[in-house]
């Protein structure tokens, strides 16, 4: 692992669009195709091939759930002017809508290839009465996975994601504000990355992307998404003699922790998720570090 600078900070960034929303169809299909490219030179390739078919799942029961209604503008409004996000994480796990999706993931699950553990996790979260899956969706609401869950907590996670997703979806983003710094404008979660992108008039534009409902936005560069601060902010790479690593680990001395960063303008192919799972081995690395992950991914429980 080698400390290096920044420099393609420098120049380019046109005022970006403060909220990019998910395209439902295309966010779990692009996802599921850059997952089965990753694992093709991988050594986390069942994993990788695993998550993929998941992602298939998730496009599937997106599918056949619809497009969702538009929350109510009077609730959009009166949340804006608090700085609060339009949508309610508790009540959004309350719903039927929210059983169907998980109870339609576990049905979709049982046809996947998976490893022993992982299929015992599965029927054991399809055995369990609805009060059990609903804190474990409690849980990874509040962007945490419990210990010992982590095999239960990707099924349940996979089929959060869908309906939030799909809520997300159904938002204007140009009602959308920023909350607090590290903080979803949609949903109120917790960004599991930020993306470097190189979309037109954008070249170098900083996206925080949720890990849940797959919200973007916009956040200025050299800045820690943990804390706020702008100084002491470094970046850590593993060595592995690229003149340009594609992603990287921004550290913050100010708050010891590290937020992962992947620089589409120098490849246009990242996908927030996938990469953040294929590129496990940058998590490793910083484990041994004094610095803590900021980010959250629940297909990344334990690192």
């Amino acid at each position: 692992m080698s400390l290096k600078p920044d420099p393609s900070v420098i120049g380019g960034v046109a005022t970006p669009q403060f909220a990019r929303l998910p395209d439902v169809q295309a966010l779990f299909t692009r996802r599921a195709t850059r997952l089965r490219h990753l694992a093709a030179s991988s050594h986390l390739a069942p994993y990788l091939r695993f998550l993929a078919d998941i992602c298939d799942a998730q496009r599937r029961i997106a599918e056949k759930l619809g497009d969702a209604a538009a929350p109510d503008a009077e609730m959009i409004a009166r949340n804006r002017s608090y700085r609060m996000p339009p949508l309610d994480r508790a009540a959004l796990i309350a719903t039927p809508e929210m059983q169907d999706a998980l109870q339609a993931m576990l049905t979709e699950a049982a046809l996947i290839e998976m490893p022993a553990p992982a299929r015992e996790a599965l029927d054991a979260l399809q055995a369990a009465p609805e009060s059990d899956r609903h804190a474990l969706l409690a849980e990874l609401a509040a962007d945490r996975v419990p210990d010992g869950f982590a095999a239960a907590a990707t099924f349940a996670a996979a089929a959060l994601q869908v309906v939030a997703a799909r809520h997300a979806a159904a938002l204007d983003a140009d009602q959308l504000v920023p909350i607090r710094i590290g903080i979803c404008p949609g949903c109120g979660g917790k960004p599991g990355l930020s993306l470097v992108t190189a979309t037109q008039h954008q070249e170098g534009a900083r996206y925080a992307c949720c890990a849940t409902c797959a919200t973007q936005w916009n956040e200025v560069r050299v800045k820690c998404l943990c804390c706020g601060s702008t100084k002491g902010i470094s970046y850590r790479v593993v060595d592995d003699g690229s003149e340009n690593p594609v992603i990287k680990a921004e550290v913050c001395d100010e708050c010891h922790s590290w937020f992962k960063v992947l620089y589409q303008n120098l490849d246009s192919g990242l996908e927030a998720v996938a990469d953040d799972v294929a590129s496990l081995g940058l998590d490793a690395l910083m484990r041994d570090t004094e610095w803590r992950r900021c980010g959250f991914n629940p297909f990344l429980a334990g690192y």
